[in-house]
């Protein structure tokens, strides 16, 4: 029996390393089924996770092709009391409604974990999850009372962009389009008004704003209606940031009737160039710092060092978008891309949207270089490309602008009820609508007495009255909101602003029919008719005086800088980065002729064409110019005299071989301009 049992022994050992190995196997089945089981859920979530994202983006899709279907609707039955950016809010409303009460919570897994070692927040984070690590990026902070009330519906997570989607996506096209489309006729006719209102007036504006709802604040501070910090700089942030007009509504129904042309380019002029105002503005406030320990008092330094930031982004920004301009230009007119018209418009695509990436990546600002950009596109590489780019071009941007403002306009609306950090303060929002009322009015009325001191055709009263009307707000300033809601203030600036944007757009921009009709301000006006005659007008001539007091007119209403800059541009720019304008041999002294024949392209040899762009601005300068009509030749400063061409028996004048050369595209009855050598052809109506 002992011999049997010492015979069995040393087989236990073996036995135990049996069962310890099965044992083990199974456990390493089991780790190995589990591993397996979560990465089928890992797969199952990113399958989930793409579906989401997929239905977010077919959300928006679908809210622009039924705004689309809306505005074609309105158009038929010539419906103007809600714009198309109105129609978008409201099914942008409709559908935040349907996805915040409609939708259940997916996501019950947030757990928060404390470093409380650590003294700032990190961009990213690496978290060791059972011997797996993952990556966790920042979206913002959250208020401690907060903590329990994280989003947890997936669906809202998906459809709530980051703010940088819309400055470097959506609002470059907006932008660009603004300036690409530039009427610059009327523009620089109202140049010096445009700019005293965009930068002098924003800046009223925005000082005004700021220290009433400074006053608001502290108000609320008094009866127990502020929760925490909101410091001064905060107000005048939100002075800069509302102080961003955006007539959309307004401009378009103008364009729509036909209204008044000057009073359409004092307020597209002041909202272009006030967009770029409001943005360098609010980032010179941003970057006020005073030294101490007081960091939101007042500092004459720190005063001075933003007033610098002020001018150094703009000035950096617009040299930025001119030489994009420039560049796109040259390369455009040097080489032969108009043989390959696809190229062309992607590189004219490229080159005007790197503008704004190029800008921002510099430190500048991306909004006033791809503004710039485009007005300086639209006035040099315009005229070197081919038909077809041209077209292209034109209609791309034109799309592009119309998609982008709308998407805006419906995220909008979904952020209402989709935005996780809303904070709406009654007397808050109260304090900005008549803060921005007094604003307006501070910004419109003094600087219209101002301007009409100086302006030969007056700013009426009628125009002052719907230049006030028209200060809506928009896509500007719901971006410039909603790019930083970290803190308390700034989150109840974003709510206030959001609920200004829809009072504006609906009740504002629902109002500018009857409002142009109780102000008797004229409609179904040609854009290329100047303003009726006013009792100080100089009328030349009583039967074809109106054509030359209209020219007369336009001399004195452009901008003195401008008439200066134009007679530069059209005789050494302009032949220098386009196929237009007089060969740079007959402008630039004799001693420049290898660089002038370099520099100056064929096509201006072969046909002499002035100006090929469709909306050819004319700048009258006194004494420089002589505009002959029949047998009257008429000065700039309204003197007639005999005519030196001369007429045939039946009447008709006979031309020469350089003005049948100057007019072969623009018909046998056009005005001739003569000025210092380079001739320049009107088109005018023969009324003979």
């Amino acid at each position: 029996m002992a011999a049997s049992l010492h015979r069995r022994l040393p087989a236990l050992p073996l036995l135990l390393l049996a069962a310890g190995g099965l044992r083990a196997a199974e456990r390493s089945s089991s780790s190995g089924s589990s591993s397996a089981m979560e990465e089928l859920a890992t797969e199952k979530e990113a399958e989930e996770s793409h579906r989401q994202d997929s239905v977010s983006l077919l959300t928006f899709i679908l809210l622009l092709t039924l705004t689309i279907l809306t505005i074609w609707l309105f158009k038929h039955r010539r419906v103007r009391f809600l714009h198309e950016t109105g129609l978008a809010m409201i099914y942008g409303l409709i559908v935040g409604v349907i996805l915040r009460y409609g939708t259940p919570s997916s996501s019950g897994h947030d757990k928060p974990f404390s470093c409380s070692q650590e003294n700032r927040p990190f961009t990213t984070l690496l978290v060791n999850v059972s011997g797996k690590f993952f990556e966790y990026t920042l979206k913002g902070e959250i208020s401690p009372g907060k903590i329990h009330n994280v989003e947890q519906n997936d669906m809202l997570r998906k459809v709530t962009f980051d703010p940088e989607v819309f400055f470097n996506i959506l609002l470059p096209p907006i932008i660009f389009h603004a300036g690409y489309s530039l009427k610059k006729r009327h523009f620089f006719r109202n140049l010096g008004s445009i700019l005293a209102y965009a930068f002098l007036g924003t800046a009223v504006s925005c000082f005004i704003i700021g220290n009433l709802m400074y006053g608001v604040v502290k108000l609320m501070k008094l009866v127990g209606q502020l929760s925490d910090k909101f410091y001064y700089t905060d107000c005048l942030l939100f002075g800069a940031i509302i102080s961003a007009t955006d007539p959309v509504t307004v401009l378009a129904i103008f364009n729509e009737l036909h209204a008044d042309v000057d009073l359409y380019a004092l307020l597209f002029g002041e909202s272009v160039l006030n967009d770029a105002v409001a943005i360098v503005l609010s980032s010179s406030i941003v970057a006020y710092q005073p030294t101490g320990e007081n960091t939101h008092a007042f500092d004459a330094a720190a005063f001075f060092k933003s007033v610098g930031v002020f001018l150094g982004i703009f000035s950096g920004s617009f040299m930025m978008g001119a030489v994009t301009g420039v560049v796109t230009a040259l390369v455009t007119k040097f080489t032969k891309l108009h043989c390959f018209p696809l190229l062309e418009t992607a590189l004219f695509f490229l080159m005007s949207w790197s503008t704004f990436l190029l800008a921002e990546a510099c430190g500048f600002t991306g909004v006033v270089a791809v503004l710039f950009c485009g007005i300086t596109q639209a006035h040099y590489t315009y005229n070197n490309l081919s038909v077809e780019s041209r077209s292209r071009t034109k209609q791309l941007f034109e799309v592009l602008h119309f998609l982008a403002e709308n998407f805006i306009f419906s995220y909008m609306g979904l952020a209402l009820f989709t935005f996780q950090k809303h904070i709406f303060s009654p007397v808050f929002i109260i304090g900005a609508f008549i803060a921005i009322f007094l604003g307006r009015a501070a910004h419109i009325y003094p600087l219209s007495f101002l301007l009409n001191l100086g302006r030969r055709h007056k700013i009426n009263w009628n125009f002052q009255h719907m230049m006030m009307f028209s200060g809506l707000r928009g896509a500007m300033a719901f971006a410039l909101a909603i790019r930083d809601t970290a803190t308390y203030s700034h989150q109840m600036m974003f709510s206030t602003t959001l609920l200004i944007v829809f009072f504006t757009v609906w009740i504002v921009g629902g109002g500018t029919t009857p409002m142009l009709s109780w102000l008797n301000i004229r409609v179904g006006v040609d854009p290329d008719q100047d303003p009726p005659p006013t009792n100080d007008s100089f009328q030349v001539l009583q039967g074809d005086g109106l054509d030359s007091e209209r020219r007369n007119r336009t001399k004195q209403e452009s901008a003195w800088l401008f008439r200066l800059w134009y007679s530069f541009d059209h005789n050494y720019l302009k032949p220098i980065l386009t196929h237009s304008g007089p060969p740079l041999t007959t402008t630039l002294p004799s001693w420049c002729g290898l660089i002038a024949r370099c520099l100056t392209s064929p096509q201006v040899y072969d046909n002499q064409e002035q100006l090929r762009e469709e909306d050819s601005d004319f700048i009258l300068n006194d004494g420089d110019l002589t505009v002959t009509y029949g047998d009257t030749t008429i000065t700039a400063n309204g003197s007639s005299g005999p005519h030196t061409a001369t007429t045939s028996l039946d009447g008709r004048r006979t031309k020469s071989s350089s003005e049948e050369a100057l007019e072969c595209d623009l018909g046998a009855a056009d005005h001739e301009v003569t000025s210092r050598g380079t001739r320049l052809v009107f088109p005018l109506e023969d009324n003979a």
